[in-house]
């Protein structure tokens, strides 16, 4: 499968008169007596996890009463069968029960829940979604690359700092990765934060000004398929050379500009169980700390670091290590070769790490559409 491109030109203008109050991050979990107000709730389901937030607007953030997260593996054996198997369909079930339960619980008043690149490519994915309904209640939509890309860009803007002119926002999933590149050079510095916001809107057809979103891609690679494409590969290092290497070939044509570049001004924002994995082990964390991982910005020699680290410990190693977790460590290896390719072909030495993605997307997106937020977007 190729790449995904959006249709027409490569540069589109957008508007991004985006109003003020971004916040640098959601607020934590306050106890229930002390809450107020609707309920919002967000499912991620991909290929590897379902993964669910319910929040509740706070100013112009949102504050998270609950959350679940639950490896499922649903993509497993998709690569050889183009088919969801019954076995991971059945695991995914029981995970979207406990999710229909905490929703249910806690009276949640609006709610979007969507799959991804696994239920995309599925023969039966359509099946499976009809499947859920009549099981649990709940109405999931199977959503384009498009939107996927436009949602993790969105629950990145309070990441992107004022200098930043231009801007890669890459969210590594189980079964694909997204990559959007976005020129802010015409934006003020203190707006660009809230200006990827109004991105919400689509990368094409909005009024000329603003942020530019130059190109976009969808890349059927993720931690879950880019390990299938090379199983058959024993040694470790050679695994991930080659990981990395075929990756950076599916990159060829977006590839946005080469070494001789200036490298001021660019910022790569990451997001996916891999960026915070790898900034988890930078910080030598035992015990994974939401609040030192969002928004640290990490150096490529860290990051090559780590990296390094990984081989050394080799697969049994990998599998054992507490900053890896058991959840991970068969795909940590898929994830860092994606993302070592990732730093060499954008001109910055830096990348800000962003704990949030399509769940905090979702859940912007309709606060913001029932003008629920203090000074948030318009829809």
């Amino acid at each position: 499968m190729t790449p995904e491109r959006p249709r027409g030109a490569d540069a589109k203008l957008l508007a991004v008169e985006a109003p003020k109050g971004v916040s640098r991050r959601a607020e934590p979990s306050a106890p229930h007596e002390q809450r107020s107000g609707r309920l919002y709730a967000a499912v991620d389901l991909g290929t590897n996890s379902c993964r669910m937030l319910i929040a509740q607007p706070r100013g112009s953030q949102f504050q998270v009463v609950d959350s679940f997260s639950k490896t499922v593996q649903l993509g497993a054996g998709l690569e050889a069968s183009g088919r969801l198997s019954r076995a991971s369909m059945g695991r995914t079930i029981q995970a979207l029960k406990i999710c229909q339960k905490k929703i249910e619980g806690h009276a949640v008043g609006r709610m979007r829940l969507v799959a991804t690149e696994a239920c995309r490519r599925a023969r039966n994915g359509k099946d499976f979604m009809r499947q859920i309904r009549r099981e649990t209640g709940l109405n999931v939509e199977i959503i384009p690359a498009e939107e996927e890309a436009r949602l993790a860009v969105i629950s990145c803007a309070p990441l992107v700092t004022a200098p930043t002119e231009q801007l890669l926002v890459v969210d590594i999933g189980g079964g694909s990765t997204e990559l959007v590149w976005i020129d802010l050079s015409g934006v003020a510095p203190e707006d660009r934060s809230r200006a990827i916001m109004r991105l919400h809107r689509g990368f094409h057809g909005q009024p000329v000004g603003g942020a530019r979103v130059v190109d976009w891609i969808s890349v059927p690679l993720g931690v879950a398929t880019l390990k299938d494409q090379f199983a058959d590969v024993e040694d470790d290092g050679a695994r991930f050379a080659l990981m990395s290497w075929f990756f950076e070939e599916n990159l060829a044509s977006f590839s946005p500009y080469n070494a001789q570049n200036p490298r001021e001004g660019f910022q790569i924002i990451g997001t996916s169980g891999t960026v915070t994995t790898v900034a988890a082990s930078h910080l030598n964390l035992r015990r994974y700390d939401r609040t030192k991982v969002d928004g640290l910005q990490m150096t490529s020699d860290q990051i090559d670091s780590v990296i390094r680290d990984y081989l050394a410990l080799g697969p049994e190693g990998r599998r054992t290590d507490p900053r890896i977790g058991r959840d991970r460590h068969t795909l940590i290896m898929s994830g860092a070769a994606i993302l070592q390719a990732l730093m060499r072909i954008w001109p910055t030495d830096r990348l800000s790490v962003a704990d949030r993605g399509l769940r905090e997307g979702l859940l912007y997106a309709q606060m913001s559409a029932d003008g629920v937020l203090e000074d948030g977007p318009n829809l």
